[in-house]
């Protein structure tokens, strides 16, 4: 079944795109829109721009943009119709089913879509054996030993897979899935050198459910009960089209809402000590499943938060083998500290040994910058060992060097200068040997580049550098952008709106960029109807390359601020001023290029005819032509008031 149109729109009338983003990014409001830094790709200054007056986002980096509904899209990576639900779950809104999709249109959803709600049948699958006697006996009993209480295995949706090789395949083929979903969605295995021969990938395990940031089961690790030193203590879903282990942490789900109100995120490593902490009051807190950290990982982390704790079981060596995370931490543009546990004691065992306040307690007064906790796990070392301090000094210059603000890179050389006993001169002409080591690789593997991106500059277009059909787009361009964004208002004559003068003005005119042909035909249309479409209508249609254009013509990434006028009085005229002149030259514009263009093609013509030695009669008459549209171009330079040579 479809969504119904009421119910689409009743969550387009409801949903606030501040508050949608505001699940996911933290933003802070910079004039009349709010900025965060992009969750689509790397960056540390913000560039990812929210209007709420207009409803949309836009990044001026990578050029993501759209509305609420394609940014859950996005940033979910689910479909139009899962993104309504997930927006009307947050709303309270009812869904409800279209009645008059048929069976083909039902057939036609996505891989993505039936591998999530797949995924979501063996979640309720595995939380309901918990109630079967064979799960209560074993599932629960482990996971009350461990003090879980109902509401915790509730809030992480755990579970349990029964002992049996195909009981969740049997109850989902019941359900209407197909093998093939299920392969695909890593919950059932098929024999090696036998196809037919499919079974349960997971069985007689408690389990764990690994959810994406919306809530969404993606898929799951299940621990064994038994000691049998055949099997691994714990399986995990494999890499599939929904779930990537390098993009996900366990927990976040759970902890995004308190990563953000602490302004800090405690990373364990195992699904235990993530629900152990919840136990103790401590719901900031994610893990990374055990496996090493990533840079999709961090870039989570980083939507929430800039300040990162880590909670290291008490082992040693165990602590040395994964200070890469740390650095890699410090690469992301996060801030780094500390916490140990006794010898012996991992984040859950320690919690259920001292109880929640105490457990509190521990992480608040126990917390160190990474500086003085690498420094404090190899003091013995090189206490007595002065080749081992100066390796130790060189692997701690380089957890420096990996940050990438110069001010707080300034401030932890101070400190590890005091800490090591050792100048801070020495300590940051090693830094900038590293640095400048970086610097020089990045450029010898970039300027291969540097040549293209310079051709892409689009901000002052050079006739002698870009193709004409280039700056031809530009203008097409600047024409739409004028269109869309006023051509509702009127003009002085109080009679003919804008899009009118601009349309009228344009009809012969043969656009050459599609997107701008397709959004004019689009205006056209609605004006036929007698209505004048607004950009809300273009972002609201339902077309993706036609929204994401229109955010870019309606979006800017600076605005005058409101200080030049209420404080010093300062007037600076805009375009939308005066709109009979702004329109007036900006169709100008585009027919001068349109001209030039023309005689281009002509000027080839007359060389052509030319070298083909045609009849003088036809050389002659592309030189009429040309001459003819050079004095429509002289015309034109008049009326924009553009020197003539």
């Amino acid at each position: 079944m479809g969504i119904s149109k009421l119910t689409t729109d009743k969550v387009k009338e409801r949903m606030d795109i501040e508050e949608v983003i505001g699940d996911y990014l933290p933003m802070k409001k910079k004039g009349q829109n709010l900025w965060a830094n992009c969750p689509f790709h790397g960056e540390k200054t913000p560039s990812f721009s929210i209007s709420p007056a207009k409803q949309i986002y836009k990044c001026f980096g990578c050029g993501k943009a759209g509305d609420p509904i394609q940014f859950v899209m996005d940033i979910e990576g689910i479909g139009f119709q899962e993104a309504i639900k997930h927006i009307a779950g947050r709303y309270g809104i009812e869904v409800e089913e279209d009645e008059t999709r048929t069976p083909e249109q039902n057939e036609a959803q996505n891989e993505r879509e039936s591998l999530l709600i797949a995924l979501g049948f063996a979640r309720d699958f595995f939380v309901k054996n918990l109630k079967t006697d064979e799960g209560k006996s074993i599932g629960l009993s482990y996971f009350r030993e461990r003090g879980f209480t109902p509401a915790i295995i509730e809030k992480f949706d755990l579970g349990y897979a029964l002992d049996g090789w195909d009981n969740l395949l049997k109850a989902a083929k019941s359900a209407g899935f197909s093998e093939e979903t299920l392969l695909k969605a890593g919950l059932v295995l098929q024999k090696e050198g036998d196809a037919s021969r499919v079974y349960d990938r997971f069985r007689n395990r408690v389990v764990f459910t690994i959810h994406n940031v919306g809530g969404k089961p993606l898929g799951f690790g299940a621990r064994i009960l038994t000691r049998d030193k055949n099997q691994p203590k714990y399986i995990n879903s494999p890499e599939t089209p929904v779930y990537h282990k390098s993009d996900v942490l366990y927990g976040m789900f759970q902890a995004k809402k308190a990563i953000r109100e602490k302004d800090n995120c405690y990373l364990v490593e195992g699904y235990t000590d993530v629900v152990s902490l919840h136990l103790s009051g401590i719901e900031n807190v994610v893990a990374s499943s055990g496996t090493s950290l990533t840079d999709g990982q961090i870039k989570l982390i980083k939507r929430f938060t800039d300040q990162v704790t880590v909670l290291y079981d008490g082992d040693a060596a165990g602590i040395k083998a994964s200070l890469r995370g740390i650095d890699l931490l410090l690469e992301g543009g996060l801030n780094v500290k500390a916490v140990v546990f006794p010898d012996g004691e991992d984040p859950d065992s320690y919690s259920r040994k001292v109880g929640s306040q105490a457990f509190q307690d521990y992480l608040e007064n126990n917390g160190g910058d990474f500086i003085g906790f690498k420094i404090s796990l190899y003091k013995e070392e090189f206490s007595k060992n002065p080749i081992r301090k100066a390796e130790v000094i060189r692997e701690v210059v380089q957890s420096i060097g990996k940050i990438p603000d110069p001010i707080i890179r300034s401030v932890y050389a101070k400190e590890a200068s005091g800490l090591l006993g050792i100048e801070e001169d020495i300590i940051h002409a090693e830094l900038n040997k590293l640095i400048l080591k970086g610097q020089k690789e990045n450029f010898n593997t970039q300027k291969e580049d540097l040549f293209a991106e310079q051709a892409m500059d689009e901000l002052v277009p050079d006739e002698t550098a870009t193709s004409f059909s280039e700056i031809l787009r530009i203008q097409e361009r600047e024409m739409v952008r004028i269109l869309v964004n006023y051509g509702w208002q009127k003009l002085v004559d109080e009679e003919t709106h804008l899009c009118q003068y601009l349309l009228s003005e344009t009809e012969e005119l043969e656009f050459t960029t599609p997107i701008y042909t397709k959004i004019l035909a689009l205006y056209r249309s609605n004006l036929l109807q007698g209505e004048i479409p607004t950009s809300e209508y273009f972002i609201r249609l339902g077309d993706q390359e036609v929204q994401k254009e229109v955010i870019d013509l309606i979006t800017a990434r600076h605005e005058v601020s409101h200080h030049w006028a209420d404080t010093h009085q300062i007037i600076i005229n805009t375009e939308s001023d005066d709109l009979t002149l702004t329109g007036f030259k900006s169709i100008l514009r585009l027919k001068r290029k349109m001209v030039q263009k023309l005689m281009e093609e002509a000027k080839e013509k007359i060389k052509n005819a030319e070298s083909d030695h045609l009849d003088d009669d036809k050389v002659h008459e592309f030189q009429v032509i040309y001459f003819e549209l050079k004095k429509v171009q002289l015309e034109i330079d008049r009326e924009l008031g553009i020197v003539i040579g």
